[in-house]
């Protein structure tokens, strides 16, 4: 079955699923003419020409190589930084799984590859009865971890990691992202994980004190990932 995209989550929120994301799709684009990002639930949104977006959207459409229409990828922006169910309480409205999937279903008739980016962690509700693992078991697709390297992630990714595999998903991969500047034995717990998680290691994120350019992230793709579509390959 040929690649067309995988789901990101992470240890938590806050450890750098948007930054891997768009990393994911720059590199990506060396092997697929069409890759985009979908956010599917974006909660927190700035002033932007106009409009309140996420800022993670906007990194994750920069990283795109094709545009699409908003409601196809980001098809939930809620105002408020909060967890998707309570804002989208908030906001008065009820997100579901079920359109969600209608959108993503529509970005895919648009592109070759689809990078799911989720919110929070593996588990997070978006509604009273369902989270965004339901979401990424819908879609099928396989998954990456973004684990955040600071005290306790060892226990966050094995967690996270059994939890994919109790549902039912392969862990494609995972990328480690320096967070935590003074985190010690950082190399020490990067070797733990690459024993412990059943997954091939893709990279690290090096710690940056400003803004960390996603073009610059280096991360080594499986190598079903990287074959180009046969029309692309006899150009």
């Amino acid at each position: 079955m040929a690649f067309d995209g995988c789901f990101v989550t992470g240890t938590d929120t806050g450890v750098g699923k948007t930054l891997v994301s768009a990393a994911l799709l720059h590199t990506l684009a060396r092997h697929h003419r069409r890759v985009v990002g979908m956010k599917p639930v974006a909660a927190g949104l700035i002033d932007h020409q106009g409009h309140r977006v996420s800022e993670d959207v906007l990194s994750l459409r920069a990283a795109s190589s094709v545009a699409v229409p908003p409601e196809l990828d980001n098809p939930v922006a809620l105002p408020d930084a909060m967890a998707p169910h309570l804002a989208a309480k908030r906001a008065g409205r009820t997100v579901t799984v079920s359109e969600l999937l209608i959108a993503y279903r529509a970005l895919r008739e648009r592109a070759d590859v689809v990078v799911v980016e989720g919110a929070g962690g593996w588990r997070v509700p978006v509604n009273d009865h369902e989270t965004l693992a339901d979401l990424a078991k819908a879609i099928g697709a396989p998954v990456v971890l973004v684990v955040g390297l600071r005290l306790g992630c060892l226990n966050h990714a094995l967690l996270t990691a059994e939890a994919i595999r109790a549902d039912g998903l392969p862990l494609a991969g995972w990328v480690a992202n320096a967070i935590d500047p003074d985190m010690v034995c950082r190399d020490e717990n990067i070797d733990t994980l690459r024993r412990w998680l059943p997954a091939p290691w893709l990279g690290t994120v090096p710690h940056c004190a400003g803004t960390l350019d996603a073009r610059q992230i280096a991360l080594n793709l499986p190598m079903a990932w990287q074959a180009r579509m046969l029309d692309e390959l006899v150009e």
